[in-house]
């Protein structure tokens, strides 16, 4: 019943949370530009052709009666039509959304991998040399901007290094395989085509690694924390008396216990790595969500950017809610409901 009752009461909360995100995008992109018909049409439309667009998107109507239309859409769950790229705004999510999550899982698991082991190594090592470098790391990557991160990765390990591809997807001589999950290395094994697999996951490590280098030090701080106070516990202080060796105790029998704290940072985390990777797609030319934000902020795409938002709050509704999960199911002491 408790659990039962921790899904209603998140799902009402996730619905009022989707219906402000909408309402407060599609306010913002209509104060910006009111009537964006003559960008859409293009430099050379009649205005038979403007005049149709205006109608078609009711822009000739009060913010409060487009909004009507469009939330009337959303929960038919119709997102429109892309006044920039003509097609279907689901299938436009369709193509880039699952690109941007091959990248943001990446990039978490870079992310997750560092930002523990980095903890760990600076709380067994506290206010020593290893503490000290690890701190100074990550509060050098995570006051850096994003954009500044990806430039200087693209600068030493692809352009004086030649170690990874600068930029793109995959390499262009190749073809594209055919989509059956929308994650192009993944559809690349499924299609057999083991040359595209791999210059996909090449193309694909070094805007990873720039998201993780960014958000990293969260993860690394509150593991720190966490395991300097497990460190002091006392089943820490039995396990070495008892033979288990300073290492084992503090990398197997401290470390585990220190992770549910991070558990929640993680959820965290993907917000903020979906958010980075609109900056870093951008820097790498890799087309996912943020090739596909930034084209329908150029050019005034209103479905294509409320469509995208919606695909990303309820993305990082989704992780949050598992993070709750796996924190109740990690900590026997934690309950939901």
């Amino acid at each position: 019943m408790g659990f039962a009752s921790f899904l209603v009461k998140r799902s009402i909360y996730s619905f009022v949370l989707v219906v402000g995100v909408v309402f407060l995008t599609f306010l913002l992109t209509h104060v910006i530009a009111p009537n964006p018909a003559n960008v859409w049409a293009g430099p050379h439309a009649s205005k038979t052709e403007v005049a149709t667009i205006v109608k078609e998107y009711h822009l000739d109507q009060p913010i409060a009666t487009q909004l009507y239309y469009y939330l009337v859409s959303v929960f038919t769950l119709n997102l429109g039509i892309s006044p920039f790229f003509h097609q279907p705004v689901s299938l436009l999510i369709e193509t880039y959304f699952p690109r941007t999550l091959e990248l943001t899982f990446v990039a978490m698991g870079f992310t997750i991998i560092l930002g523990i082991f980095s903890g760990a190594f600076a709380a067994a090592h506290q206010e020593r040399a290893g503490d000290q470098g690890v701190r100074a790391a990550y509060l050098i990557s995570w006051s850096m901007p994003p954009f500044l991160v990806a430039l200087l990765l693209q600068f030493f390990l692809a352009y004086n290094g030649h170690i990874f591809p600068p930029s793109q997807l995959a390499d262009p001589a190749l073809s594209l395989p055919k989509p059956v999950t929308g994650l192009i290395s993944v559809d690349a094994l499924i299609d057999g085509d083991y040359t595209f697999f791999y210059s996909s996951v090449l193309h694909l490590i070094l805007p990873a690694l720039a998201l993780s280098l960014i958000s990293f030090g969260l993860i690394t701080r509150i593991m720190r924390s966490s395991m300097l106070e497990n460190l002091r516990s006392d089943y820490v202080r039995t396990a070495i008396m008892k033979g288990a060796g300073e290492r084992r105790a503090t990398y197997v029998h401290a470390l585990k216990n220190s992770l549910i704290p991070v558990i929640t940072v993680i959820s965290l985390t993907f917000a903020y790595l979906i958010a980075g990777s609109i900056v870093i797609e951008e820097i790498f030319s890799y087309e996912g969500m943020g090739y596909l934000i930034t084209q329908s902020l150029y050019n005034y795409d209103y479905p294509t950017l409320i469509g995208s938002v919606i695909v990303i709050t309820i993305s990082v509704i989704i992780i949050n809610l598992i993070a709750d999960i796996l924190y109740a199911a990690i900590d026997p002491r934690v309950r939901i409901g």
